[in-house]
């Protein structure tokens, strides 16, 4: 399937840490819509401050404040914005935990938009947990929030965090830990968890008939035999069995070292990796520029770029949009593959 089918619905962007990054690469993402064929999007946010920073930046985008039902008429010719009562006072460069509760708004509205039917998909502009944390945010990050959002009130979904690009798909199974506290958090249940959404997830919004997992081990050279750890031998190859039980094409577990060559990447349709290093230096390795984070096991898709704020290149103009893009695209092509499915 291309990479630019598109949703019938908007994807709801949103706006991110203001003092991020994220409101510029929107701005340049919608400058390349007709070069790159993006597809249709509405930014949520403060769109004076929009307006302020595309001044600055002297790329002079129109913009135009509109409701969800209109912003496809206008993509063409003005960058859609959903507006927040939130004003954003922050400069480019400068977090400031004011800003949180519009940061905050502006992810439930747009995952209130998508459960209503008003948009397709969330892309997530990067946000800065550390100033979310100053004013008072009380979930351990940008996924969590998500899978809040999901429950309604309930027992929230387990979020996995797949790591995409057109040559790799890896997921941690642990991820945002203390390394020490990995062996401890790592156990037989939370990878077959794990390997089980992310099973569904490729044959639903991939459109993968008959997924292929490859587990890597924990351990170098996944334990050596008992040599260098018993994690491998003792929870990660009771997983593979029962995902294979499971009717699941699992294999492993492999020393994470010999998966992700060229050669080895053929032999499957996503990696499993014990702890977050272990996955996320492949895929930055592999495509720094163009990597998606895409959140899996949500009643809703959510992309996100696979990068962060980055305070430091804020308001100058130079950062790049490619992952936004790509995350815009992603999220297009999974849109088109649900609606495809349920046809």
């Amino acid at each position: 399937m291309p990479l630019t089918a598109k949703p019938l619905a908007p994807i709801a962007l949103t706006q991110g840490d203001p003092a991020g990054i994220g409101p510029e690469l929107t701005l340049m993402a919608w400058q390349r819509r007709q070069a790159l064929d993006l597809p249709v999007f509405g930014f949520v946010g403060d769109i004076d401050h929009l307006g302020r920073l595309s001044r600055q930046l002297g790329l002079d985008v129109p913009l135009v404040a509109c409701d969800w039902d209109e912003i496809g008429r206008h993509f063409p010719d003005a960058l859609p914005v959903i507006p927040l009562d939130e004003a954003v006072t922050a400069q480019p460069g400068r977090p400031d935990p004011a800003t949180a509760p519009g940061t905050i708004a502006s992810i439930s509205r747009a995952v209130a938009a998508v459960r209503q039917g008003l948009a397709g998909a969330v892309v997530t502009n990067p946000i800065a947990k550390s100033v979310l944390y100053r004013a008072g945010f009380a979930h351990p990050g940008h996924t969590e929030y998500l899978a809040d959002l999901a429950a309604d009130g309930g027992t929230p979904p387990l979020p996995v965090m797949m790591l995409w690009c057109s040559d790799l798909a890896v997921v941690p199974v642990t991820i945002h830990v203390p390394l020490r506290s990995v062996p401890d958090l790592l156990t037989t249940e939370l990878i077959v968890e794990t390997g089980a959404i992310v099973a569904r997830a490729l044959r639903r919004s991939f459109g993968i008939a008959a997924p292929r997992l490859a587990l890597s081990g924990l351990n170098p050279h996944a334990g050596e035999s008992g040599a260098l750890g018993h994690e491998d031998a003792a929870v990660v190859a009771p997983a593979v069995e029962a995902l294979r039980a499971l009717g699941i094409d699992a294999t492993g577990p492999y020393p994470a070292d010999t998966m992700f060559h060229a050669r080895a990447r053929a032999g499957y349709d996503a990696a499993l990796a014990m702890y977050h290093d272990q996955a996320l230096i492949p895929i930055k390795t592999i495509a720094f520029d163009e990597g998606v984070n895409v959140t899996l096991g949500l009643p809703f898709i959510r992309t996100s770029p696979d990068h962060g704020t980055a305070f430091d290149i804020a308001g100058k103009g130079i950062a790049r949009p490619d992952s936004l893009i790509a995350a815009l695209r992603l999220a297009a092509r999974m849109v088109a593959q649900h609606e495809q499915t349920a046809r």
